[in-house]
């Protein structure tokens, strides 16, 4: 079993953002240490893939808006709306 080594590190973070972290964390049952190590390994080791950054690309660029909602009253009305 290999222990992965870990150091000590102080950061400078604002008073609202601990608050706020250590509210987040006490949520899921975790220490706040524990919390903000997951965060910042998913930040460091989580890229998405080419789908996913084409898909942020055209939700960001606006084109979407002008796009008509899906009926949801039932399958045939969604897959109607949905042109399928």
């Amino acid at each position: 079993m290999d222990i992965a080594l870990k150091k000590n590190q102080s950061f400078r973070l604002p008073v609202e953002l601990i608050e706020k972290l250590k509210m987040l964390a006490k949520r899921q049952n975790r220490s706040l240490n524990n919390y903000v190590e997951t965060l910042l390994l998913d930040a460091a080791y989580h890229e998405p893939n080419a789908a996913t950054i084409d898909a942020m690309n055209e939700a960001r660029s606006g084109n979407l808006r002008n796009t008509p909602d899906i009926d949801l009253s039932s399958i045939e009305a969604m897959e109607k709306s949905m042109g399928i």
